[in-house]
């Protein structure tokens, strides 16, 4: 999330940075500091006649005392009916201010973040520039197979039965790789919670509320690549309802708690779609027991980056606690699963897949230099397990939304014949944190900013699981299993049919 007051001084700056993301000729206009500011002045010119008007009311507000103390009734009624008018042109102006802010916040939410200074130019995946290798080409002795073909000759990657179950782009691993499947995840953990990496692992929850997925910016932007769910989240004994044909069920509802309603208010005016009234009707024929219930949109996690990096949000750490790493393995879930038509065959793009995922959040000054630490904690993880594997500095137009720079590292898969990214990282600046509200107190002068929020695989499991299996394969379809994860798979050292 920008902030106006740094776009309005430094405009031309912030264009330029603009410049080099890979946005429409539309988007361009619309997110331009020109367009932004016009709407920013339009609203600070309503706020500069309201002051005048505020200020005019109270000068009137105290006419009226004065007038009702001298008990001169006409006064009173005149000064009454102005102050009537006033307070209805407050109102106007009032609301008017509302909707421009709200307008203006709509389009600052849907701006990407600005790329650094030493992030490559260029449009899409051609113009990202490597940054180094690691390891080499295994040489096989016969022509190494896909994972795909690897699993299912093992009767231990089963894609129909998940299709039956869940439908396309889903599988359901068996046996010895699905125990290496939880192996590499538990690996991945020992390796980012213990020395030198010294990550605090986190269990978060897998359902979050608009508000967690908008604070790292999966909302509004990637609403439709998402998978959304309902929650109830309240009940009779928080509201009481009495029928009213043909009336808004929102003018009907009696809520007992005056928190809860306010809390229910702010939600459905922040996010529209967000919160629903259902369900409205009696519990029995009698119609003694009045039944209303809300329902919240809440979302299954497209990564733990999102509960982990909203553990901050709306809080002030001391910069003593920074920087704070944390790191969880969970299930993650994605509508959009990739371009029509590409990865149908195969893990490569799944609905439901399994990472570790690497969260930091640092000062400022830290950010840089744990963006590099990230990367090396990610590298880690695919040097022990012996992965060929190189690292790309993505350009300005291919990295994520929310992102500032990235680095993906990108696994040489003998099967496919090409590289395939099994880890992004990325420094996401004072971006997030914006839209989360998370700050930091400085030791020195007890000032409040924000902090500085990194993200990283450390790394995607399930495309782990293919590197081995593919980097892994021996000439008659078995998998040998990696010296490193040896301590996980309970003396199996070797995954056959």
């Amino acid at each position: 999330m920008h902030d106006i007051r740094s776009i309005r001084e430094n405009a031309d700056a912030f264009d330029r940075a603009l410049a080099r993301r890979n946005l429409s000729d539309e988007d361009r206009k619309r997110f331009s500091s020109q367009n932004l500011l016009s709407i920013d002045e339009r609203r600070r010119a309503i706020l500069r006649v309201l002051e005048r008007e505020q200020a005019q009311s109270n000068t009137v507000s105290r006419e009226i005392g004065q007038a009702k103390a001298n008990k001169d009734e006409a006064a009173v009624r005149r000064l009454m009916e102005g102050a009537a008018e006033s307070k209805s042109s407050i109102s106007r102006m009032q609301d008017e201010e509302r909707a421009i802010e709200r307008e203006l916040f709509n389009i600052l939410a849907q701006i990407p973040n600005l790329p650094l200074d030493d992030v490559p130019q260029g449009t899409d995946a051609n113009d990202n520039v490597e940054h180094h290798r690691f390891g080499a080409r295994r040489d096989y002795s016969f022509k190494p197979k896909e994972h795909f073909i690897l699993g299912e000759a093992l009767n231990q990657m089963d894609f129909e039965a998940a299709s039956k179950i869940s439908g396309a782009r889903f599988v359901v691993l068996k046996s010895g790789l699905a125990r290496l499947e939880r192996a590499l995840g538990q690996f991945m953990l020992d390796v980012h919670t213990s020395e030198p990496h010294n990550y605090t692992e986190v269990a978060p929850p897998l359902l979050v509320r608009d508000e967690a997925m908008f604070g790292t910016a999966q909302l509004p932007k990637f609403e439709l690549d998402q998978f959304e769910s309902r929650l109830r989240v309240f009940s009779t004994r928080e509201f009481e309802w009495k029928p009213s044909p043909g009336k808004n069920p929102l003018e009907i509802v009696d809520f007992k708690d005056e928190r809860l309603r306010q809390e229910f208010l702010q939600a459905q005016e922040r996010y529209k779609t967000g919160f629903t009234i259902s369900n409205l009707g009696v519990a029995d024929p009698a119609g003694s027991d009045q039944l209303l219930s809300v329902d919240q949109r809440v979302w299954l996690i497209p990564t733990a980056e999102v509960p982990l990096t909203n553990l901050v949000r709306e809080s002030i750490v001391d910069e003593a606690q920074l920087p704070m790493r944390v790191t969880a393995c969970t299930p993650c879930f994605r509508a959009e699963a990739g371009a029509a038509g590409k990865d149908t065959r195969g893990m490569i793009r799944q609905h439901q897949f399994t990472k570790v995922e690497l969260v930091s959040i640092t000062t400022p000054e830290q950010s840089k230099d744990e963006h590099e630490r990230m990367l090396s904690c990610a590298e880690e993880v695919l040097r022990r397990l012996d992965l060929h594997y190189r690292v790309m500095t993505l350009c300005a137009g291919d990295m994520g939304f929310a992102t500032q720079k990235t680095y993906d590292i990108e696994v040489w898969l003998p099967g496919q014949g090409m590289y395939r990214e099994i880890s992004s990282c990325s420094n996401c600046g004072e971006f997030q944190a914006r839209r989360m509200n998370a700050r930091y107190r400085g030791k020195a002068d007890r000032n409040v900013r924000h902090v500085h929020t990194l993200n990283g695989s450390g790394v995607a499991v399930g495309r782990a699981l293919i590197a081995v299996m593919e980097t892994y394969q021996q000439n008659d379809g078995s998998i040998a299993v990696p010296e490193a994860l040896g301590p996980y798979m309970g003396g199996i050292t070797k995954i056959e049919k």
